[in-house]
């Protein structure tokens, strides 16, 4: 199972977005997708349909060993997305975990125990922050989807991430890389965006992916609907852009993944 963290300790970057519209355009190419909830606000589970009465067990429970992996995930609305919520409770993970023993591979071991084969593809949704929810999902992962907000402030963000990403390579996961940046909320009408995707891209090359997701209404909405902008208009910008930046994320996924 391929593990990707979508992960930007800014918040408001469209990265809840990012995490559930890439897990449903994979899941729509017949990959078996997990989606994991880690923001104590719950964004990602809400906007995928599943109410606070359907978290009975949470990424909590998993985090702090009160419940198994198989307990912990439920359907989704999405055929071959399964989802491990998130409730208010882990919001006090930060400071309980601190006493627990291995607390920064909590969830990798908690994903170890995963049936090899059930899912092709895990995506991690990360809270706004680089404290120890997202190093758990740093060290769960082999990789990182960063979305990056088009504003004069993200390289700045950006740099204390990758400086997270070395600190987390060097002391706990050596296999850690960045698999792209998508950059977000792309205004055309706005000079400042233009100028912010091509600062991007001269730091950081090819890292980051072609496609752009534009400012959309649409995707705005979609959460409140429970659904996902891909299900919910599947016409509109931010879908379609969506779609292409899932195409790029399949060319650069490792072949054994796109076949599961």
């Amino acid at each position: 199972m391929i593990r990707i963290a979508v992960a930007n300790q800014k918040g408001g970057v469209g990265k809840t977005t990012t995490a559930i519209n890439l897990a449903t355009a994979l899941a729509a190419t017949g990959m078996k997708v997990l989606l994991i909830d880690l923001d104590p606000q719950g964004n990602a589970s809400t906007g995928l349909g599943v109410p606070h009465e359907q978290r009975e067990y949470s990424s909590y429970e998993l985090l702090t060993g009160a419940c198994t992996l198989d307990q912990a995930v439920v359907p989704t609305r999405v055929p071959r997305l399964d989802l491990i919520p998130a409730t208010v409770d882990l919001s006090g993970a930060e400071i309980e975990l601190i006493d627990i023993e291995h607390r920064t591979h909590r969830l990798e071991d908690a994903l170890n125990e995963s049936a090899d084969g059930r899912w092709g593809v895990c995506l991690i949704d990360c809270p706004p922050s680089l404290g120890l929810l997202t190093i758990n999902a740093l060290v769960a992962s082999r990789s990182i989807i960063v979305p990056l907000q088009a504003e004069f402030f993200a390289l700045e963000g950006l740099s204390q991430l990758l400086k997270t990403v070395e600190r987390v390579r060097a002391g706990f996961n050596p296999q850690l890389s960045i698999l792209g940046v998508a950059l977000t909320m792309y205004d055309r009408r706005n000079n400042l965006s233009a100028q912010v995707s091509d600062d991007v891209r001269a730091v950081l090359g090819k890292v980051v992916f072609d496609t752009v997701i534009p400012r959309n209404v649409r995707l705005s909405e979609a959460p409140s609907h429970g659904l996902p902008a891909l299900i919910y208009d599947h016409r509109c910008p931010g879908s379609e852009a969506y779609m292409a930046l899932a195409r790029e994320l399949i060319e650069r996924l490792p072949k054994e993944a796109v076949a599961a």
